[in-house]
């Protein structure tokens, strides 16, 4: 499931232009203080009695305004900024404030005319604002809404503001807004940083700062927000990223305090009231949400903003459906608002409508070219046509066209595979194929999920009945077992469709992986010792409050911990309360019901479930490896960088500390850490039957234990390096089955076993091979000549094609193998590839015998009959 795309707050108006200008009166300074720290209607009280004695007073007139237009009394804020401009109509200042206050009163077409008239007057007295970086900013703004090139406005107008004042904060939130309106959020960060360089304490620099983190790091985001509201508690546009961010949890009751202390303070502001409506859909509230959308568009009845924000919170929650039908609202109101195309054709592309909403993109990026992410898809959409599709009646498949003929058949036959079984198991019957692309460069995948380059850590991200992935190619050093991926993915596909995409993270997720361990009890997570430490301390999120584990983890362990932690809940509700009542759940979430009523419904109320569930997590915990010992020493305990998906052999210490390990180690003889330190030191330094017995006694206490130092892995190196061949097989098979990533266990065995002549091991190692890398030669070879021995012609003849189709430096051998099986089975494409291998190597005397044959066989029907026979000998 992808992450959040970030949140829809303007910087336009937060004290626009009355923080920062210089030379006021000076009793106005306790009412522009009051403004900067949110006490806005002490604000509106002492403006009011300078504007009474000063009716000329700009100053004043803008910041009385601007106080009453952010605490929401929009009627009298357009009073007070008509008046104002009235006594002076060439005022940069008035006029970029009177357009946010007639757009907030709905009268949007006059809101136009102000610009207009700003642009021209920047055109017809350019002496006048010239050294005023203010009205130069101003001017700037408004050229980007009329579409003029960017970059001229930077180099023309932005520019020569930071030379006139290089300390003017709004110079550095117009830059990073821009940045932000085109999904560049690396720019937009820059820019505010450097806002925040010249104001270091400035709260809206540090807003913007926080909206720019907030599609990536949300933990660094949360940061700046604290920050923000230490200054001006009562900031509404940090107020509202904080409701995003909740919402995104599924924490529905804090967001919902928040938006009442917004409507606190503004009882009118439309994104308050968006978001309330957002967040009543999501709790099947649908009468709220009818009047929270109808209380936002109270003044403006045709906000395009009020919709694509709807829109794209729910599509953030995975109701591409409804979100996409916002949009298209928002687009009815305003055919020109580009945020809200730009997230429909995401949405449609996320449906699986995908002429549309490539179609959508290209419109945008036509638009706007320099908006990034429409950019990025315009990009895919054209390497995406070199793709290749294979099709069944079930599934429609996108992979490279250097991958598809090399394993495609491979992932349908998967896909199919997991589709009749998992479907069966949750009684669902899928009414349209599903889509899935596959992609071999990782930031392909990123950009068609996410719509920007980035998010590594994701393998697989499902939408409903549209599943993309990377490739083996794209995890490089780091591979994953991309059968389990496309099983989790699939299961995800059942569960969003079965609850109409009305689900919290923490099941879907849970499910997925659960699904994974009951088709193959390799994949999936498992408990290790880092889990059980996380579990027996302080990292066990109550299952009421799960999806939040999700979505800002401290770590990247904290993150696989909580898919581990999602699918142990699972487990404990299908052991406690049985597989139907699962399946009740989900239907009844499909219905509209909220999810801890849905629990309590089919299962116990959600503090009974979270007192259970935390009870039957420690008793895992406390199960793992009963005669070891897992205690670690004190110096060991540093925050780890991140797990691996298997359990990790011993803590790597640092090489002062390596004295430190030994000591410790003496006397702990059933201690997991000890064993693995002293055994890994007695392989480092090749003292194989030292480190044999420590090994062997770990993997006797510990039989599940898997991963990249794994007891088994060092033992059959053991075992290896002593000669031992048929208990280094021994071990490598134990191995084999307990860890779904091990590829060079796998190759190991294939040669040992093909030394052996046991085929049928041969042939399973190969296929879990391939599980992991279908891209490489060897496996294919293994598969091929065992298959052959084994008298499956079909199998060999698959792996013959796909080593073909890899390049091998010796296609001469591979296509006279592929010729000699094809021929068996009467595949009249035997001929043109004994040619082919003949054309690489004249001298190929078999292949040259195997021609000789073909042709004797196509002249002679009695022999050609005797050659297709299904039991024609190798």
């Amino acid at each position: 499931m992808p992450r959040r795309f970030g949140c829809l707050h303007h910087l336009s108006c937060l004290g626009v232009w009355l923080c920062c200008v210089t030379g006021w009166a000076g009793d106005l300074e306790p009412a522009r203080l009051a403004f900067s720290s949110g006490q806005y209607a002490e604000c509106i009280a002492q403006t009011r009695k300078i504007v009474a004695a000063q009716a000329e007073d700009e100053d004043a007139q803008l910041l009385l305004s601007e106080a009453l237009w952010v605490t929401g009394q929009y009627r009298e804020a357009r009073t007070v900024i008509t008046n104002a401009m009235a006594q002076d109509s060439r005022s940069m200042r008035l006029r970029w404030l009177a357009r946010e206050v007639l757009q907030s009163n709905g009268e949007s077409e006059a809101a136009d005319r102000v610009v207009d008239q700003i642009i021209q007057s920047g055109a017809s007295r350019p002496w006048t604002y010239r050294n005023d970086a203010g009205s130069l900013v101003i001017l700037g703004q408004a050229l980007l809404l009329r579409g003029l090139d960017p970059k001229r406005v930077f180099d023309q107008v932005f520019d020569n503001a930071r030379k006139l004042d290089p300390k003017f904060k709004e110079l550095y939130l117009a830059g990073g807004q821009l940045a932000l309106d085109k999904h560049d959020f690396a720019l937009a960060a820059r820019k505010f940083q450097e806002g925040l360089k010249q104001l270091p304490e400035d709260a809206d620099l540090h807003y913007g700062l926080a909206r720019a983190y907030a599609p990536s790091d949300q933990g660094s985001m949360l940061k700046e927000i604290t920050r923000v509201l230490e200054v001006n508690s009562n900031h509404i546009a940090s107020l509202l990223l904080l409701v995003d961010h909740h919402i995104d949890a599924e924490d529905y009751p804090e967001a919902k305090a928040l938006l009442q202390r917004i409507n606190q303070i503004n009882p009118w502001h439309p994104e308050s009231w968006a978001y309330g409506a957002v967040l009543a859909y999501l709790q099947n509230d649908l009468e709220a949400e009818k009047t929270a959308r109808q209380t936002a568009l109270k003044f403006w009845l045709e906000n395009p903003r009020v919709d694509h924000l709807i829109g794209l919170k729910l599509s953030q929650n995975y109701r591409f459906t409804e979100g996409a039908a916002h949009q298209r609202q928002a687009l009815e109101y305003n055919s020109d608002y580009l945020p809200a195309k730009a997230q429909l054709a995401q949405d449609l592309l996320r449906l699986g409508e995908e002429a549309e909403g490539w179609k959508l993109a290209q419109e945008v990026q036509k638009q706007d070219g320099y908006d990034v992410q429409a950019f990025n898809l315009v990009a895919l959409h054209d390497k995406m046509d070199k793709f290749i599709t294979l099709t069944n009646d079930d599934f429609l498949l996108r992979m490279g066209n250097g991958e598809a003929p090399v394993y495609g058949a491979q992932v349908l036959r998967l896909l199919s595979e997991a589709r009749t079984n998992v479907c069966r198991k949750y009684g669902l019957e899928l009414k349209q194929p599903t889509i899935v692309e596959v992609f071999p460069e990782q930031k392909d995948f990123a950009v068609r999920t996410f719509g920007m380059p980035g998010n590594p850590g994701y393998l697989g991200v499902c939408f409903g009945r549209v599943i993309t992935a990377n490739s083996p190619a794209a995890r490089g050093s780091h591979p994953v077992n991309w059968q389990a991926v496309l099983w989790h993915e699939f299961c995800h596909v059942v569960t969003l469709q079965l609850t109409r995409n009305k689900m919290p993270r923490w099941l879907s997720e849970g499910i997925s992986v659960y699904e994974e361990i009951q088709a193959n009890p390799s994949w999936g997570q498992h408990m290790n010792p880092q889990y059980q430490e996380m579990i027996l301390g302080d990292d066990l999120t109550p299952l009421s409050k799960l999806s939040a584990a999700f979505l800002s983890p401290s770590s990247d362990l904290h993150l696989q911990f909580a898919y581990y932690e999602a699918s142990l809940v699972v487990e404990f509700l299908v052991q406690r309360f049985g597989i139907e009542q699962l399946k009740a759940i989900l239907h009844d979430l499909g219905d509209g019901v909220e999810i801890n009523s849905a629990l309590q419904k089919n299962t116990l109320p959600i503090q009974k479930l979270d007192e259970e569930f935390a009870a039957f997590a420690l008793k895992r915990a406390h199960e793992l490896a009963p005669g070891l010992d897992f205690e670690k020493p004190e110096f060991a305990k540093e925050p780890e960088a991140g797990p691996p998906r298997k359990a990790p052999g011993k803590p790597k210490p640092k090489p002062e500390s390596t004295d430190s390990w030994a000591t410790w180690s003496k006397n702990r003889p059933t201690n997991f850490w000890a064993m693995s330190f002293q055994a890994q030191e007695f392989v480092e330094a090749k003292k194989w039957t030292e480190a044999k017995p420590i090994l062997t006694r770990l993997i006797e206490l510990y039989p599940d234990v898997s991963g990249p130092d794994s007891a088994y892995r060092l033992l059959a190196a053991a075992h290896r390096a002593l000669g031992e061949t048929n208990a280094e097989r021994e071990v490598l098979a134990k191995f084999a089955q307990q860890d779904d990533e091990a590829i060079d266990a796998y190759l190991r065995l294939m040669e040992l076993d093909k030394a052996a002549k046991n085929w049928s091991a041969v042939i399973q190692n190969g296929r879990r091979y391939l599980a992991v890398n279908p891209l490489v030669p060897a496996p294919y070879r293994f598969l091929a000549e065992a298959s052959e021995k084994q008298n499956d012609g079909g199998t060999a003849l698959t792996a013959y094609r796909a080593l073909l189709a890899l390049g091998p430096p010796d296609p001469a051998d591979v296509l006279f193998h592929l010729a000699r099986l094809e021929y068996r089975q009467g595949d009249p494409a035997a001929r043109r590839h004994v040619l082919q291998a003949l054309e690489e190597a004249p001298r190929f005397r078999a292949a040259l015998a195997l021609l000789l044959e073909i042709d004797a066989a196509s002249s002679h029907p009695k022999i050609n009959q005797a050659a297709n026979a299904p039991d024609a000998p190798p």
